[in-house]
């Protein structure tokens, strides 16, 4: 076998569902979001997996451990999973940050890899300390499937960061919703991406709801 990564995204929470910056904060899923979780356990407890490596923040263990109880398997938290820090703008709609953080809104949508939001973290911060924990995967795991679960951003910067796109265009050219799955397997020349925000695993309901 080959080494494969899955990111997985969690599920849906109250700050995803109205599209508000939430990366330090610490939402638990919402009902559905505990849906999508238990969804995503159905859909792959039947495949082998090697390890799970999760964010140690309550909406991404929330949403591995469905998994993780039906296959018996215990999940590694790491903190370079974190969500980038939105800093001044946590918990606020993006109209709100335009109209009170209005110069750094627009250079951050400009070049989020260098520009951070107002007393938050750069994307290259993000990709700097989530490429450790992807070296770690690396190096402890030669083949197999590994569960990733993170978040929106984070998942992105790691994507790009494997697939040698420019961090600072990790919104325009990387998708993740919630509960979605990308898949990266290390082959002989490099990471290839196999799946990009796949929701398959999802009924159709909740691929419906509302947010991001």
């Amino acid at each position: 076998m080959t080494l494969k990564l899955y990111f997985l995204r969690h599920g849906q929470t109250p700050y995803s569902r109205a599209n508000d910056y939430c990366g330090a904060m610490d939402p638990d899923l919402t009902p559905e979001g505990q849906q999508m979780a238990e969804a995503f356990a159905t859909a792959y407890a039947r495949m082998p997996w090697t390890a799970v490596y999760v964010s140690p923040m309550r909406r991404t263990i929330t949403t591995a451990q469905p998994l993780c109880d039906r296959i018996g398997i215990e999940m590694h938290k790491r903190d370079g999973l974190r969500e980038i820090h939105y800093g001044e703008w946590e918990g606020m709609p993006p109209e709100e940050v335009n109209a009170k953080f209005h110069d750094d809104y627009v250079r951050w949508l400009a070049d989020p890899g260098w520009n951070a939001p107002t007393g938050g973290e750069r994307g290259v911060d993000i990709a700097h300390r989530s490429s450790e924990v992807l070296e770690e995967i690396e190096q402890t795991h030669t083949d197999g499937n590994v569960l990733v679960v993170s978040h929106k951003a984070t998942i992105r910067i790691m994507v790009c960061g494997l697939l040698g796109i420019d961090v600072g265009r990790f919104r325009d050219r990387i998708a993740a919703p919630v509960a979605s799955l990308s898949i990266v397997e290390y082959g002989p020349h490099g990471p290839l991406l196999l799946a990009l925000a796949e929701r398959s695993h999802l009924g159709e309901d909740l691929r419906q709801l509302p947010g991001t």
